[in-house]
């Protein structure tokens, strides 16, 4: 799939970001763009939803970030189990960013958040560094990258892949966000991922 990246940039710059993108943003897509691309990926709806899902996850900056977009370790960590004293995180049984003995902490980090020490060991097979003993590597851009590609089609978050939701004729855009997160605001995701798959679709060379 070649792509005029011109053209989806500019689509980008005013149906998504108001008129204006950051280097940041610039960077963080084609991060995504440079990896789809030479995978040999042709179905611009997996990309559409790869970057809607980047930009809902990251607060629209399309740089891999911490959870709660907190600035350090110590930050995250504080946010995060205040909230949960706080009964704010209802579903969280065990609290995974509480650190271990050796001072890590295993909550949400990257494009797509990866959180729980499990994750962070079966991420560092597909990216070939030891995130168990390097978390914050995950908020590398060209290592957030990989793992939002690779954990989206072959279903490493949750078992349900972009394969299987789009694929011939089936596109169930709200369903996809099963891929990450169950049903957390799918239908707002699912959205902003046509708005991507249009700019994308633009742009694509014949």
């Amino acid at each position: 799939m070649r792509i005029d990246r011109a053209i989806v940039f500019a689509g980008l710059r005013h149906a998504v970001f108001g008129g204006r993108m950051a280097q940041a943003q610039v960077d963080g897509i084609e991060a995504v763009l440079t990896r789809f691309s030479a995978r040999g990926w042709a179905d611009p709806r997996w990309l559409a939803y790869m970057l809607a899902t980047a930009h809902h996850e990251t607060a629209g900056t399309m740089q891999p970030v911490r959870e709660t977009l907190a600035t350090s370790n110590d930050e995250a960590v504080a946010r995060l189990e205040r909230a949960f004293r706080a009964g704010k995180l209802p579903t969280v049984k065990t609290p995974y960013w509480r650190p271990d003995a050796d001072g890590r902490s295993y909550y949400g980090r990257g494009l797509v958040q990866i959180t729980h020490r499990d994750n962070y060991a079966r991420m560092s097979r597909v990216v070939g560094l030891d995130l168990v003993a390097e978390p914050d590597l995950a908020l590398r851009l060209d290592v957030a990258a990989t793992i939002l590609l690779v954990g989206m089609t072959e279903g490493l978050f949750s078992g349900v892949r972009l394969a299987d939701c789009f694929s011939g004729m089936k596109a169930d855009w709200t369903a996809a966000r099963k891929i990450v997160n169950g049903t957390d605001r799918a239908k707002p995701i699912a959205a902003k991922a046509r708005i991507f798959d249009a700019a994308i679709r633009a742009g694509l060379v014949v």
